[in-house]
């Protein structure tokens, strides 16, 4: 028999973790605590094996409550004040002994993207990136069992199709689907011991190019 997994979501109305929570739903040794700032992002469709907290990650005593019992944490957060919102989690997250991290944060913030694609890349993103930055330094720095993801360009092709590359090596491609993203988030709440310490850049194969096909 397995024993419970329980999950916490911070930021579980956004469009990858929608994925992740369509993934592990009503799965019956897992739990999952959904946090959402907005409750008119809620659709109403939350599985039976999830339940609701409203709040900010900012909140600490909101935040420590919500991450109490927990197994892993995983962070689909954004904003200008990115790098405070993962300071936070990481605090909360010492507080309470929680050790295994996922956080998704941006290809780029290590001018990792080579090429044309990685010049039109920094004029489009790269002032917005620094609390992205900040915030990976931080997690690397905690003693955390993290997982950073940097995605590509994303897009909403419901399709799961995507490659790995490392921390030091050069970003390949220029977009992936959320549900590629969300898959590979599945894939490590699921098993945890996958990519602990490592820091992913996320792409779909065969998808060079100067610039994202949208764009």
């Amino acid at each position: 028999m397995s024993t419970m997994k329980n999950t916490l979501i911070l930021g579980a109305s956004g469009q990858i973790a929608q994925w992740v929570v369509k993934a592990l739903a009503n799965q019956p040794h897992s739990t999952l605590k959904l946090l959402v700032r907005d409750p008119r992002k809620l659709t109403g469709q939350e599985p039976s094996n999830s339940n609701i907290v409203l709040g900010n990650v900012l909140d600490k005593k909101l935040l420590r409550n919500a991450m109490a019992g927990q197994d892993i944490v995983y962070a689909n957060l954004s904003g200008e004040n990115l790098d405070m919102q993962a300071h936070a989690v990481i605090a909360a997250m010492r507080d309470v002994k929680v050790k295994r991290l996922v956080f998704v944060l941006s290809l780029g913030i290590y001018n990792e993207v080579p090429g044309k694609f990685g010049e039109w890349n920094n004029a489009m993103i790269g002032k917005d990136l620094q609390p992205y930055r900040r915030a990976a330094d931080l997690i690397e720095a905690s003693d955390l069992e993290y997982t950073i993801l940097r995605p590509a360009w994303l897009t909403d092709d419901d399709e799961v199709d995507y490659q790995i590359t490392a921390r030091h090596e050069p970003f390949k491609g220029t977009v992936v689907s959320r549900k590629s993203v969300g898959d590979l988030i599945a894939q490590i709440i699921a098993n945890p011991n996958l990519h602990i310490k490592e820091n992913l850049g996320i792409n779909k194969p065969n998808t060079e190019g100067d610039k994202p096909y949208f764009m």
